[in-house]
């Protein structure tokens, strides 16, 4: 059995973002652009609300996906279109931005730990110009499979039979994976995929020791073979089907070309995505 080894570890940058919301930035730093599919991986968590209560206000996106797991806290979201949820502890925000919407996202804690990843998926050419959407994904319609060495929360794709709620518009898993000490890990991955694991507590050992707030990309082959020593361990284990596609960025919006990224900032100072 090949086991897929280490790619490269990396560590991610502080940051903020938004009115001033301070996080940690794994994908989409200067040390890793993007892990095709994947644009960008932010981690946000504090128990200072001044860390966290300016929010997200108002911005657009087209293009792309945004995948929002809350562990703990609470944001309330809106769009341009009328849409409104909550995010709530273990809940999932699952918005496809499509040709474009103007949204924000603001927290409604005033106090406590708010902690939580947003992921970013690129959508594929033929895909970029849909219609938005959202899913607002409630902690109880996420399963969570308990196995002997710990337990796995399921946002999108299929663990030991059980498919989770995320509905992605290419080929990607992200699981929640919770490892009791001195426990052994094993997963079949589809071959060929990207795949990542990040972990926010504890460490885990993969031929090299994992610390808590690193992430590691893996090789696109093999079984994901891991452990974890005298400590339990938490991380999201993320995998994607490469789009292999040519990726243009200008903040908010991600296309395949330049004129179409700047196509998107004269659609939106135009107000056109305001009508979307």
């Amino acid at each position: 059995m090949k086991r897929r080894k280490i790619v490269n570890i990396i560590q991610g940058i502080q940051t903020s973002d938004g009115a001033g919301v301070s996080l940690t930035r794994i994908i989409g730093s200067p040390e890793l652009n993007m892990l095709d599919p994947f644009l960008l991986l932010d981690e946000f968590g504090s128990d200072d609300p001044n860390d966290y209560m300016a929010g997200f206000p108002p911005h657009p996106h087209r293009g792309f996906e945004t995948i929002t797991y809350m562990l703990n806290g609470k944001f309330r979201h809106k769009d341009s279109a009328g849409n409104e949820g909550y995010l709530t502890d273990g809940s999932v925000q699952w918005m496809t931005a499509g040709r474009g919407v103007i949204h924000s996202e603001m927290p409604e804690q005033t106090e406590g730990l708010a902690r939580g990843f947003q992921l970013w998926l690129n959508l594929p050419k033929k895909l970029k110009m849909i219609d938005p959407s959202y899913a607002d994904i409630p902690p109880e319609s996420i399963p969570c499979v308990d196995f002997k060495e710990g337990k796995a929360t399921i946002i999108a794709g299929t663990f030991q039979g059980v498919t989770g709620p995320g509905r992605p518009h290419t080929g990607m898993l992200y699981h929640d994976i919770h490892l009791k000490k001195n426990s052994k890990f094993e997963l079949d991955i589809p071959q060929g995929w990207n795949t990542f694991i990040y972990v926010y507590e504890g460490n885990v050992e993969l031929a090299r020791t994992i610390h808590k707030g690193q992430l590691a990309v893996l090789e696109q082959y093999g079984t994901l073979c891991l452990t974890t020593g005298s400590s339990i361990a938490q991380f999201i284990l993320v995998a994607g089907e490469p789009l292999n596609e040519p990726v243009a960025r200008g903040g908010p919006f991600v296309m395949n070309t330049r004129a179409e990224v700047m196509q998107a900032f004269e659609d939106y100072q135009n107000g056109i995505l305001d009508k979307i």
